[in-house]
């Protein structure tokens, strides 16, 4: 994953504390839309899976007090160990036996097996970070993820060129209809998607790696190199 593009990842989720911020805008309404999934599955067993999981902020502190709790098995998936043992502090201390954090890389397949096909998919932090063309390889491959009627819940700013657009279309392209998407409230500074999958679960297919995580940063200055050249 591209040594997760050189940030300190740990760092940079004192930003979620900030209030009013981008990032603490997004915290809320990201756990907002998982607790409509919680509620939108059907009785019995819950899967979830988290890809690029960091803390599990957007998702512990509302499965903790969820009546779907007990229901729910999640895998959180997160390369950067030291996120990985805050998530896994905090399900502990909230008593979510069903959780379980994988020090891992999101981006390869094998990390999902045995955690599939899931009620609710997580690709938070993911788009803005890799490039369009990952992202919809990354999109083609929910399917196998998926549950029949699984709710995926997305994130990516809305700088220009504003990708999400072409996201909707992609999730449509690949078998989900949207249910939301979710502008904050003031400057449209994060953008934030859930789309329900129509089809039925696909084989995992193991041993593929889904896209390259390069960073924003780096993306921007590719960006900024590609429309400094002449015509």
């Amino acid at each position: 994953m591209g040594g997760m593009s050189g940030r300190d990842w740990l760092e940079w989720h004192d930003y979620y504390d900030e209030p009013g911020s981008p990032m603490h805008r997004r915290l809320l309404a990201v756990q907002e839309q998982v607790g409509r999934a919680l509620d939108r599955c059907a009785p019995g067993p819950v899967r979830l899976v988290s890809m690029c999981a960091g803390q599990g902020r957007d998702l512990l502190p509302v499965l903790a007090v969820h009546p779907r709790r007990d229901d729910t098995t999640a895998r959180l998936v997160e390369l950067d160990g030291r996120n990985a043992r805050v998530a896994a502090d905090m399900a502990r201390e909230a008593g979510l036996d069903g959780v379980e954090v994988v020090v891992g890389d999101a981006s390869a397949t094998d990390v999902y097996a045995g955690a599939v096909p899931a009620e609710i998919v997580m690709v938070c932090g993911v788009f803005g970070n890799i490039t369009d063309d990952d992202i919809e390889r990354t999109i083609s491959f929910l399917p196998q993820l998926c549950a029949g009627g699984a709710t995926v819940i997305w994130t990516r700013h809305r700088e220009e060129p504003d990708v999400t657009p072409s996201i909707c279309r992609w999730f449509a392209e690949y078998g989900f209809e949207q249910l939301a998407i979710v502008p904050p409230p003031g400057p449209a500074d994060f953008g934030l998607g859930t789309h329900r999958y129509l089809g039925t679960a696909e084989p995992l297919r193991r041993g593929e790696q889904l896209f390259d995580f390069v960073g924003r940063r780096a993306l921007r200055s590719r960006q900024a190199g590609q429309s400094e050249r002449p015509v």
